[in-house]
């Protein structure tokens, strides 16, 4: 309810609380129990303080993008949350989520693994450092992230990107992302 008087103080702001700023990850798996990673990736970030999910897609299963040749095909999901959290938290967060599921670093930025959580957006935030670009720089023009967002944020906006993204995800080439209805993982 808005306050009757056009003087009235936010005392959110007086009490240096934070808004709440949509976040989203693009989690993958192409090595292991896939399956059982995604889930762990969702319930490691579920139990992150000041992370509330708010949507979980369906799983898909799509072809490795880059890397070597005979790489096994990865499940992929989307999770959106709310937060309060800064962006280098959120991307520690999820390096450590990785860590925990044995991701291996040493053997190439396109080589198979165990969980790939990639932090895609947080609100309209906009960052450009060596080691965190927000928005992540190839969301846009990948299927296996636009297909399972779309799903669950169809109206959502990517910084930068024309349109909803729904729409991106009709403008890219999504043949190799198929949706498993066999398969899925629980948010709650």
């Amino acid at each position: 309810m808005t306050s009757p008087n056009p003087y009235a103080i936010d005392t959110d702001t007086l009490s240096g609380m934070k808004p709440l700023r949509k976040v989203v990850y693009s989690i993958g798996s192409n090595l292991g129990d896939r399956l059982s990673n995604l889930q762990g990736a969702v319930d490691a970030l579920r139990d992150t303080p000041d992370v509330i999910v708010v949507d979980v897609s369906s799983v898909y299963e799509t072809a490795a993008v880059g890397g070597p040749e005979d790489s096994p095909a990865f499940l992929n999901i989307v999770l959106v949350a709310e937060t309060t959290l800064e962006p280098r938290t959120l991307l520690e967060r999820a390096q450590a989520v990785e860590d925990a599921y044995g991701r291996d670093r040493s053997t190439g930025r396109w080589s198979p693994r165990t969980l790939d959580v990639d932090l895609i957006l947080v609100g309209t935030t906009e960052v450009d450092q060596p080691d965190l670009t927000l928005p992540h720089p190839l969301a846009g023009d990948r299927g296996f992230v636009l297909v399972p967002w779309a799903e669950v944020d169809p109206k959502g906006t990517l910084p930068g990107r024309q349109g909803t993204v729904a729409e991106l995800a009709d403008a890219v080439d999504t043949a190799g992302v198929t949706r498993r209805d066999d398969l899925s993982v629980e948010s709650d």
